[in-house]
């Protein structure tokens, strides 16, 4: 069963037995205080939580959907038969009054054993034994049993396998049950005990949670009973996947396998003969495609980081594999085709990946000569003066700042010479880049999330420049033409970045029309207003936004009013905060002007 089927025939199943499928909202999520999505459940926090009602938001109390996730945790894992940066997960929700896990269990086993045709008697199922005062989850292990499960197959465990919820935080939570799959004893350990959680072999493979909230941790950390129950399930897409073709890893499926014979047509290497290198290149440019595909540049902060730390990983071991000029085009093209039914802004977005990808791998490739010269020279001064075998986070903090070397990259280079990396080292040398990570991007325009910031004079900085952002839009659309759409932004402590569609440079002419203009509102001090309305009722208001797919159904609206011409000059959907005047934020002015891609051009600037 090809995997663009499996996707269909779990959300159909589900919109049969009543759900009203979502969307996968975006990878960049409309919580600024989490860098991305990384789970099925997070456009449904607020909802699990009891703060928004479900009808309200989303027009039903029991949901399905294909979430878009990326996860950064395990970018140095990618090449085994597991990880990946980009993924999918499928799942299904009731929240409050619908069902609970009769339901939930039947939901299960009749889309796996009816629909998918999965063996039932290779299905094995963990419940929560009981722990911390809170009892064992014995209507389970009833509702399997009754369900066809074999007692022998359902084996139990504690709070770490089998208790979802914050663990030293307050809120919902409750007990899960998971569903594994039995691959049979080729990939087993051999211990007749064998079964689901086991450390020393992938026999046994977890497809499915379900999540069974209904407790609320309390501050004093006790587990009270909630009134109105949810539950929450995740599958992970590409793991059943693998499962349903009968492959090995998640690399063979017809996910990743189409990337890879593209790759072997371009490299005088097998994959067979070298599986890690294949996978990061494959794995990494998928991973690329989505980010870019939403937005994200590459960049020394917070997203734009990660991308840059991937594609560069991805560039390096192209290298290994050597890899004909260009090679990242066929395989972007064929992530494309993979995914542009279901996430059509892949296909929308494709040219402007490739440039993304061909500008990054170009800078890449020259500081690159340079950077494994100097880490060469680096080795052979620290084996001919015979020390120790560890490169000192201050060497590694150079080679970064100099040549644009990732921590995780000169750490591959160096364990691939039998040398260590001293990280904490590193990390004290890249604190002040952390800090600004933290406050420009990972914050970035945080509504809540700023206020956690402690350093008050670098929240404000962030905060002016900001509001700058939407006064430099407004001013673009005036003096080059409404046609203007962002692109992306990006702010640190010290200036803005607007990235904006235009098909020719700005001239200098327009770049001081463009800072005058932009003064003039600042000198007018006018007043910066903040509105709640639906996103709807704010799109018909007049109010721009360009990326309509990253906010929830109540947006902020920030509009900025000119008395003096009874217009307004500015009026955005944004997640805040701003200053309250324009006087606010003293002189505007524009220090670069640039490409960025194709018909995209990328302004910086500063207030002073």
């Amino acid at each position: 069963m090809k995997s663009e089927e499996i996707r269909k025939r779990f959300l159909d199943f589900f919109k049969e037995k009543g759900h009203k499928i979502i969307p996968s909202s975006p990878l960049i999520p409309a919580d600024s205080t989490v860098l991305f999505t990384i789970a099925g459940m997070q456009q449904f926090n607020s909802a699990l939580a009891g703060e928004e009602d479900p009808l309200e938001k989303f027009g039903s109390r029991i949901l399905a959907s294909c979430q878009k996730c990326f996860r950064t945790i395990d970018i140095e894992e990618v090449g085994n038969d597991t990880h990946h940066t980009f993924f999918e997960m499928l799942g299904n929700w009731s929240i409050g009054k619908g069902y609970f896990k009769e339901k939930a269990i039947e939901y299960a086993l009749e889309f796996f054993c009816d629909v998918l045709k999965l063996e039932k008697d290779r299905i094995w199922v963990t419940i929560f034994k009981g722990e911390k005062g809170i009892s064992k989850d014995e209507d389970s292990i009833q509702i399997w049993q009754e369900n066809g499960i074999l007692k022998e197959r359902i084996k139990e465990f504690g709070m770490e396998d089998n208790f979802w919820g914050p663990v030293t935080e307050t809120g919902p939570c409750g007990p899960c049950s998971e569903i594994y799959f039995d691959r049979g004893e080729d990939f087993g350990c051999g211990d007749k005990d064998c079964g689901p959680n086991c450390p020393n072999c992938q026999r046994f493979v977890e497809l499915w949670n379900l999540v069974f909230m209904e407790y609320n941790k309390e501050r004093d950390g006790k587990y009270v009973k909630l009134p109105k129950k949810n539950i929450d399930t995740g599958i992970g897409f590409e793991r059943l996947v693998t499962i349903l073709q009968n492959k090995e890893s998640t690399y063979e499926t017809d996910l990743f396998l189409p990337l890879i014979q593209r790759a072997e047509n371009l490299s005088d290497k097998t994959y067979r003969k070298d599986k890690k290198s294949f996978r990061i290149v494959v794995d990494h440019i998928r991973g690329a495609v989505f980010l870019i595909s939403e937005g994200v540049f590459p960049d020394n902060l917070g997203r734009g980081y990660v991308l840059r730390r991937i594609l560069r990983r991805s560039i390096k071991y192209a290298k290994v594999l050597g890899l004909k000029d260009y090679w990242y085009v066929p395989l972007i093209k064929e992530t494309v085709k993979i995914y542009e039914k279901i996430y059509s802004e892949v296909r929308r977005k494709e040219t402007d990946i490739i440039s993304v990808v061909q500008k990054e791998e170009e800078k890449f490739k020259r500081t690159l000569g340079k950077g494994l010269v100097q880490f060469e020279k680096l080795l052979k001064t620290k084996i001919k003066e015979q020390k120790s075998k560890i490169i000192e986070g201050k060497e590694v903090f150079d080679l970064y700042q100099s040549y644009g070397f990732p921590m995780e990259l000169t750490k591959e280079l160096a364990e691939e010479k039998g040398f260590k990396v001293d990280k904490k080292g590193f990390q004290k040398k890249f604190k002040q880049h952390q800090e600004i990570s933290r406050i420009g991007v990972k914050k970035k325009f945080g509504g809540h999330g700023i206020e956690k910031i402690g350093i008050e004079e670098e929240k404000k900085k962030i905060i002016k420049l900001h509001t700058a952002t939407h006064l430099l839009q407004a001013a673009l659309r005036q003096i080059l033409g409404k046609e203007i759409e962002q692109k992306g932004s990006d702010i640190n402590m010290e200036r803005l970045r607007f990235d904006f569609s235009y098909n020719r440079k700005v001239t200098p002419e327009e770049i001081k029309k463009v800072e005058d203009l932009v003064n003039q509102k600042i000198k007018k001090d006018l007043e910066v207003k903040e509105k709640e309305m639906p996103f709807e009722r704010a799109i018909n208001s007049g109010a721009l936004s360009f990326f309509k797919e990253k906010y929830p159904d109540v947006v902020k609206v920030y509009t900025i009013f000119d008395p003096e011409i009874a217009e307004i000059f500015s009026k955005e959907i944004c997640g805040g905060p701003h200053v309250k005047k324009t006087s606010e934020l003293g002189f505007f002015q524009i220090t670069k002007e640039e490409s960025s891609g194709v018909s995209t051009r990328r302004i910086k600037a500063i207030l002073k």
